[in-house]
Parts: C-alpha cells; structure tokens; sequence
C-alpha cells in the first residue's frame, strides 16, 4: 500500500482539488520549521562567536592576582595590599596537585593593562604591552607566521626582544616589509623585534588582540623595575582535577602563606575559565531548548490546522467514503488514505520551509564572510544548522503530520456506508 502509484495519485489529486485551502493551511506548517531553522542557526551563529572567543584560551586555566585584604587577621589591619611573588609560583607547584604549569604574568599598566607608546622610525603608536615566559603559548592560541616566540635563552639572558601582534606589524611597518630583525622602541628602550604572531580573534576584540606586544619577563622585570612581583599568575589545571577544587585549594594555600583570614573573600581574585566557559555552555544550551520549544510548538500549531482542513476534507468525502466501504474497502485502508495526506501536505510545506530556513542561513553567512576581516560583528559568527538538527526537525515534522492525520483518519473510519450514501 506504501508504493501503491494509484493510491499516491489519488493522494495528490485530493490536494490539488482545493489548491487555496491547501496553500493556506501549509503556511502554518511552512512557517513553524521555517522560524525553527532560522532560531536554530542564527543561536548557533551567537554560540560559534561565543565558544570561539572562550576557545582562544586554554579552558583549563585559572587566573589568580592580588587584591586588598577585607578582613583583620593575625594582627594584620584590613586594607592590606597582597602581592603575588615568583616565590608564590614554586609555593603552588609545590603544594597543590593537580597543576599542570604556572605562568606568571606582568602587564605594563597593571593587570588589565595600559597602552605604551611604541615608536619605528615616524610611526608612534600605543600597543599592550606585557611579560612573558615560553610558556604563555599553552595558555593562548595563536600562530607565529614570521620568526618565533620568547624562548629560554631570551629569559636567562635578558634579552631585548619581542614579539608584536599583526596589528602592529601593519601600523609600524610597510606592507611589503620584514619586521624580523628590526628595532622597535619602547619607552625609551629599543627592543628587536623576534616575531610575529596572529590570532585567530576576529570581530571587534581582533584588533586589540593583535596589537599587543610581548617581551621576557625578566626583561620586564629589569626595565620597569617589578622586581620578583607579579601581576597575575595563570594556572593550568591537569585534566584529572577538577578546576573548581584547584582553584579552591590554591586560593587556601595562598591565604595561609599570606596570612589572610580564610573566609576573607577580597584578598585575591580569580577566573576560572572552565567554570565560565560551562555557564556559557549553559546558557546556550538553555536557548537551544527554548528554541526546540517555540519552533516544535510553532509547527505543531500548524498541524492543527491540517487536522482540522483534513476534518473538513473527511466531511465532504463522507459519500466517497461510504461507497468505498460498501465495495470492500477496510477501515485501515480508509485511515492509511487519509494519514497519508495529512503526512503528504505537513512534509512538502515543511520541506518548503527548511529549505527556506538554510537559504537564510546560507545569505546571512556569506553576508558575515564577506565582511572586511576584524570588522564584523565579534558576537556572531556564520550561522549555520548541522545535520543532526535537520534530520530530527524532519523526524519531528513526520509525526507532526502523522498526529494531525489520525482524528480525521478515525473519523473517516466512523463513517456508516448506508448513511453516507444517503449524504448530499
């Protein structure tokens, strides 16, 4: 009966019989999987942008600096200003497990950091500028397209150089120039200038991203005299520990060191990025369901509406019905017919509308694209729907048509022959 030719004939016959009627009550359906397509996409296009961003760093890293004391405790007055030292960085090596690396970090300008004035022949510009070690490129991705990163010999050494962002590249130096080599000032130091990195930011943040600058930290720790202070440490966590318990354990440690009350909550500051990046993951997969509910109730509105065409339908073929029931037409035969038709009309306006959704997707993704790199939006990327979606938006719009078929199919079946061939 599933590949019977008359049956799918008289099938679509039936549709076109009231072509108004049919358009009408398809609109519902087509515009319930179209809003769930473009909802679906476009919070994935937001989500990407998000993740994207997180996912530049290492989601396994903790950030730890000193504050201000809010608590009296062993004598000391509250107010008190905690530093964080090299010494504190083999503290917590030594003391805490679970740490994979700890990377200790200055920035000219204080944690956030402050532009300084940088300076290339004519061309004076303010970049970023911070400490590092070697191992800074475990805690960011990003890619050294000309020379290299800070290595060991540059912190041993002390050495002049550093490493500067594409953006400063382009700003300080011509387009068909080799920055490798050359002398940059900082303040009044030249530094040589050892590579070049580019990270894969985009949007709005992309240009600051790529308009810092990075010199060893010892170096850092000569030229602007910070001695064996730090501004904040990174702390990568190994995958076998949970990053919320290091966290808590380093921040104990470093209290009982520091002679901070243990309750005193100001005394140092944290971001633990695992612990954000899953509120994120939450909050996206909140508005993923959100969006599953509105589309699905949206499509199963349209449904109705089928149903109820599929009622009207039953009841002006009560008497071709009830002629087929008197020549030896089954119940099921009667129910597959109609079900079938509800199912038939569900699935081509719905296929309409997801076809309609991924060409919105696909316009509003080559409009992103084309967008001057570092210009775009940075909270939304290309939006797109992946294969799993789509096919369970179809297993869903195939029930859908299924349930809107079975109270018309049920009410056919209920037809009496002697009383519908007595129907006008």
């Amino acid at each position: 009966m599933l590949f019977d030719v008359d049956h799918w004939q008289e099938v679509f016959q039936s549709l076109r019989r009231n072509r108004l009627r049919t358009i009408l009550t398809a609109c519902g359906v087509f515009w319930g999987v179209f809003m769930l397509v473009v909802m679906l996409g476009f919070a994935r296009g937001l989500e990407n942008a998000v993740m994207k961003d997180f996912g530049n760093w290492a989601p396994n890293a903790i950030f730890i600096w000193g504050e201000r004391t809010s608590k009296p405790y062993a004598g000391q007055q509250p107010g008190r200003e905690v530093p964080i030292t090299e010494e504190d960085v083999e503290f917590l090596k030594a003391r805490v497990s679970g740490i994979r690396a700890v990377v200790p970090r200055n920035m000219l300008g204080g944690r956030f950091g402050a532009g300084t004035a940088v300076t290339r022949k004519d061309k004076t510009e303010s970049f970023s500028l911070s400490g590092e070690l070697p191992e800074y490129l475990q805690l960011e991705q990003m890619d050294i397209t000309r020379g290299r990163f800070i290595d060991a010999w540059d912190i041993a050494e002390r050495r002049k150089v550093a490493v500067i962002g594409d953006r400063v590249r382009e700003v300080l130096f011509a387009s068909n120039e080799n920055p490798i080599g050359q002398n940059i000032r900082i303040g009044r130091i030249d530094f040589v200038v050892a590579g070049v990195y580019r990270s894969p930011v985009v949007g709005g943040r992309a240009d600051w991203v790529n308009g810092r600058i990075f010199i060893p930290r010892t170096t850092f720790a000569r030229t602007f005299n910070t001695g064996n202070r730090i501004g904040h440490m990174a702390i990568l966590v190994a995958p076998d520990r949970s990053s919320a318990e290091v966290e808590q354990e380093v921040r104990a440690a470093l209290k009982a060191r520091h002679r901070v009350h243990p309750d005193d909550p100001r005394a140092f500051g944290s971001f633990n990025r695992d612990k954000e990046s899953r509120k994120i993951k939450n909050l996206f997969l909140g508005i993923s369901g959100l969006t599953w509910i509105v589309g699905v109730l949206t499509m199963f509105a349209g449904a109705i509406g089928v149903s109820n065409i599929m009622m009207i339908t039953v009841a002006e073929r009560t008497r071709e019905i009830g002629i087929r029931k008197a020549i030896g037409a089954t119940p099921l035969s009667i129910m597959v017919q109609i079900v079938k038709e509800a199912v038939v009309l569900t699935a081509l306006s719905g296929y309409l509308g997801l076809v309609a959704g991924v060409g919105v997707l696909e316009i509003a993704g080559r409009i992103v694209d084309s967008m001057p790199k570092g210009q775009g939006p940075s909270f939304f990327s290309r939006p797109e729907i992946d294969l799993g979606r789509a096919v369970l938006a179809a297993v869903v719009l195939t029930v859908a048509g299924a349930l809107a078929g079975l109270a018309p199919a049920r009410s056919a079946v209920a037809v009496r022959p002697v009383e519908a061939l007595a129907h006008e």
